[in-house]
């Protein structure tokens, strides 16, 4: 019998589009970072998927020459096949300044030296290249043992400037109600059976609210993670 952890997967892909946007902001705001970012780049631009995984976002960059790479080690179940290139993210087996942009997506959590990784997405960039990053902050532990930080948006600030990048916009995705909607929604996860969807009717109503209620949290400090847009910096 399959526990509500497994069942999710299925129920969110079920979900019509504009309710999936809604349970799942975080990840249709990545989506929409990245669209922008595509839009923005000319045809045949290089773009680098630094922590690619399945290379979940390949298809956004048509037209593009997509070079994914990753490690290759994070989830046991996924699909590496797809890898361009096979490699730690800290020594990045490219020359300098050879791409026009670079993601990160919910990976920076994962690298044990994430300053030293940040440096080596931005020698890849040529000057003036975008860069796109998604971190989380409020966040389960996942992909263990392979997850050692979280990150706050000071913190991004730092990394991001020191590694060299400049004209950073550092958005958090979605407030106090968001983040506890979430959370309602992944705690379905631990119900099995018949429980399961008892569980969905007294849940679905609140985490289905609360996201209308998220404009009260003005400062925001409560957030899942935040979207990163920067460039790198020119050299003197």
């Amino acid at each position: 019998m399959k526990t509500g952890e497994r069942l999710m997967p299925e129920v969110q892909q079920r979900l019509p589009r504009a309710l999936r946007r809604q349970v799942l902001h975080f990840e249709a705001s990545i989506e929409d970072a990245l669209d922008e970012l595509a839009a923005g780049l000319a045809p045949g631009a290089r773009v680098l998927d630094a922590g690619a995984g399945e290379g979940q976002y390949k298809g956004r960059f048509g037209g593009k020459r997509y070079v994914g790479v990753d490690l290759g080690v994070g989830d046991g179940t996924w699909n590496y096949s797809g890898l361009d290139a096979v490699a730690d993210l800290e020594r990045l087996p490219f020359p300098d300044g050879c791409f026009d942009a670079c993601i990160n997506v919910v990976t920076l959590e994962h690298l044990r030296e994430p300053k030293a990784a940040l440096g080596e997405m931005a020698r890849v960039l040529r000057p003036g290249g975008k860069l796109v990053l998604a971190a989380p902050l409020e966040w389960e532990v996942h992909q263990a043992p392979h997850d050692y930080f979280r990150y706050t948006r000071f913190g991004l600030e730092y990394l991001l400037t020191e590694a060299g990048f400049s004209g950073l916009r550092i958005e958090p995705v979605g407030g106090y109600f968001r983040m506890l909607a979430r959370r309602l929604w992944g705690g379905l996860k631990f119900f099995r059976g018949i429980l399961f969807p008892l569980a969905m009717v007294c849940v679905a109503p609140f985490a289905l609210v609360l996201p209308w209620l998220d404009g009260l949290d003005g400062e925001r400090n409560f957030t899942l993670g935040y979207i990163c847009t920067c460039e790198r910096r020119s050299p003197r």
